[in-house]
């Protein structure tokens, strides 16, 4: 399982980025209530937007070089987002009423780190930042949660709670168990010691913790909106709908995650392919190098030349050109005779049996294989190069079999080296204690890959400074783990018959970059359904709202039709008149247009209710408003005045005018025969505008106007202009 989610690193380091970001965007949402605004919860979402960005550059980290200027930002990012952290936790501290120094107590804290990484490096800086201020300020900010959730309501303090909880682990998650450094606690208590207890990357905590984060705040967001909006269905819809994105998001992840591990899989196949193919051509070329050595030394152990050399010095210099043939078509670097006790009798070097008194060689293990009768083989290091070379003997036997010396053959594999230099698979020939004797990495040679385990080190063997190892362990046969410090595949070739071996390393940059495809179409998925929820509960929101303005129009309009209306016959009250005949003789005022004025009642209307009762009557109110609704205008303006009195406003109509209107308007109500009261008649009083007019003014020489119509023997039309004496009168018969 480890190895697994050691594998998933990328999508843990996306999935981790996302939450936060998630979390910093729910902080926001949140953020616009007025309590929350005075809370500061928006510097929370600067948190999870800064510190979700930093998981994304990690994730970064392992597709691109890791360049120092690049662990810095990383470094710098996470630094910022623990900054906005503590600042949050700080103000919440001192409005619950804690006496905490200024902003400027930050400036010691970053001035360290900043320190500290330019001395010690980045991993220093980084452990740094999480101990000062990632780990201080989560717990801070859990200690000022659990303090407010004690104000609230007791339906959301278990959010605020839980979020405190959250917010607890994660400081002890993301500030106290920091990368490997080389300082206590940092060299006990780190993520590889976690690696090791739980077979979980930490990153992978943070990342549950971090969406447990953003589902709770999730949650306080939605119970805020429900308040809001005050709707059992919207409160309803909306749980629903929360727990069905939590749902689909569930299953983007998931399928998300398992689309990546496909897809890296595939590349993986590849790799692991390629990489084999690689090795058995290095494997090829190697045994090519040897398989001409061995058949030369073949040949010539078999040579008379040298069997003579051994038996009957005469032949010594035929043997000595014989051997210098042999060295020169097997491209080898050195070759000697040696008889049965080791010494060398004949060698392509002079100089060695010249300045060394002909060296023995009777503890060399390709001496000791030959004189027994078999073949030698034998990687050793060339001493002039530095480079690995090859050992290659064979007995020089008599006629009857005996063996009575060996010949040897020594090649350099100095030329094989340089044409494998442009290589593109960093690729390793070792030999047995995991020393670097052959590889296109020309900065590794000599150095170990593993750590070593014999006694004697590579500083003693070969006089070189080495290095660390450049794996955790011996590889066997093949893994997908760290090599000097970076993720890649390791496939290891044996040399037959021997203990040195052939190495090559693929660079996970590459699966990286095809598991990034999955992770992209994961990222799309899921801000898709976010967007979803988010647009659907808004639309639904926005719906309801407009539902409530609506109603509220609705009952603003019946409020105020039941305000200007009267309720027996439908036709406006006074108020109305009241208030359109002063906006009429403003206007009419002006713009200097004309205006006319009728009131009317029912004459004898009171014997109409005695003969007849009062429902009669009312209905006779009724029937006489649909008549004259009928005969005026719709410009004109018909009111009750009171009782069975009643009111015309004429816009754009002169005395005279309205005079005929009203005159039409009687002998209308006459010809009608009411309901059991029969036919009925009415006086009218008529008035027109005149500059300096009021509404008093207005009304009274209109009434005036109903009054005359009355004593004058009802059924008639009176009009009132401004001089009484010009009063026309129509009797209406």
């Amino acid at each position: 399982m480890s190895l697994f989610l050691t594998a998933q690193l990328d999508f843990i380091f996306f999935f981790y980025g996302l939450a936060l970001i998630l979390l910093g965007t729910v902080c926001f949402s949140v953020a616009r209530g007025a309590e929350a605004r005075t809370n500061r919860i928006d510097l929370l979402g600067w948190f999870g937007v800064f510190h979700g960005g930093s998981e994304w550059l990690d994730l970064s980290a392992l597709v691109i070089d890791d360049a120092p200027s690049f662990q810095a930002l990383r470094t710098a990012a996470m630094t910022v987002s623990y900054l906005f952290l503590l600042e949050f936790s700080r103000l919440a501290a001192i409005r619950l009423g804690a006496k905490l120094p200024g902003r400027s107590v930050y400036i010691p804290f970053l001035t360290t780190i900043a320190v500290i990484g330019v001395v010690h490096g980045q991993v220093s800086a980084n452990i740094a930042a999480r101990y000062a201020m990632g780990f201080v300020g989560a717990i801070g900010t859990c200690a000022v949660l659990t303090i407010h959730a004690r104000t609230l309501k007791i339906v959301s303090r278990p959010l605020v709670l839980c979020a405190a909880l959250c917010f607890g682990l994660y400081g002890i998650a993301a500030g106290l168990i920091v990368p490997a450094g080389d300082f206590w606690p940092a060299s006990a208590l780190n993520q590889i010691w976690f690696m090791k207890l739980t077979g979980v990357p930490i990153q992978l905590v943070r990342g549950l913790l971090a969406a447990a984060l953003a589902v709770t705040l999730w949650s306080v967001w939605g119970r805020l909106l429900a308040v809001t909006v005050d709707s059992m269905f919207y409160t309803t819809y909306l749980r629903r709908h929360f727990f069905t994105t939590l749902a689909a998001l569930a299953v983007v992840f998931v399928g998300g995650w398992a689309l990546t591990d496909f897809l890296g899989r595939i590349y993986k196949d590849n790799i692991e392919a390629e990489a084999q193919g690689d090795l058995n051509l290095l494997l090829a070329r190697l045994s090519g190098e040897t398989a001409t050595v061995e058949a030369m030394v073949k040949a010539l152990s078999g040579s008379h030349a040298v069997l003579s050399l051994l038996t009957d010095d005469s032949r010594a210099v035929r043997a000595q050109t014989v051997l210098g043939r042999n060295v020169d078509a097997s491209g080898a670097t050195l070759g000697q005779i040696l008889d049965a006790s080791g010494s060398v009798v004949a060698s392509s070097d002079d100089r060695e049996l010249k300045s060394l008194g002909a060296p023995n060689a009777a503890a060399a293990s390709y001496f000791q294989a030959a004189i027994a009768g078999g073949e030698g083989r034998q990687f050793v290091k060339d001493a002039e190069t530095g480079l690995a070379g090859y050992v290659a003997s064979y007995p020089i036997r008599r006629e009857n079999g005996e063996v009575i010396g060996v010949a040897m053959l020594k090649k350099s594999f100095d030329k094989l080296n340089a044409s494998l230099q442009s290589f593109d698979r960093p690729f390793f020939f070792v030999d047995g204690d995991g020393a670097v004797m052959l590889s296109n990495r020309p900065n590794t040679l000599d150095r170990s890959l593993w750590p070593v385990r014999t006694r004697v080190t590579l500083a003693e063997q070969f006089g070189a400074s080495g290095g660390p190892p450049m794996l955790a362990s011996e590889i066997t046969t093949a893994a997908w783990t760290t090599f000097d410090g970076r993720r890649g595949y390791v496939l290891r070739g044996a040399i037959p018959q021997s203990d040195w071996s052939m190495l090559i390393v693929s660079p996970l940059a590459g699966m990286f970059a095809s598991r990034f495809l999955g992770i992209v179409i994961t990222l799309q998925l899921a801000l898709s359904t976010l967007f979803h929820f988010l647009g659907k509960q808004h639309g639904v929101r926005e719906s309801l709202q407009m539902q409530r303005r609506a109603d509220l129009q609705v009952l603003a309009d019946n409020l105020e039709v039941k305000a200007t209306t009267d309720p027996l016959t439908g036709l406006f009250n006074r108020a109305k008149f009241d208030l359109v005949l002063g906006h009429e003789l403003i206007r009419a005022e002006r713009y200097g247009t004309q205006l006319a004025l009728i009131v009317y009642d029912i004459d004898h209307f009171k014997e109409v209710n005695d003969v007849h009762g009062h429902q009669a009557g009312d209905r006779v109110l009724v029937q006489l408003s649909e008549i004259v609704s009928c005969e005026i205008r719709k410009t004109d303006l018909l009111a009750r005045w009171g009782g069975e009195e009643f009111v015309v406003v004429l816009p754009a109509t002169d005395g005279m005018t309205a005079c005929l209107v009203a005159d039409k308007l009687g002998r209308a109500i006459a010809q009608a025969t009411f309901d059991l009261v029969g036919t009925i008649t009415c006086s009218f009083g008529v008035s027109d505008f005149v500059v300096g007019d009021s509404v008093e003014t207005l009304l009274a020489r209109t009434d005036n106007a109903l009054y005359r119509a009355k004593i004058n023997g009802r059924n008639r039309v009176e009009f009132a202009p401004a001089s009484s004496n010009l009063a026309p009168t129509l009797e209406l018969r």
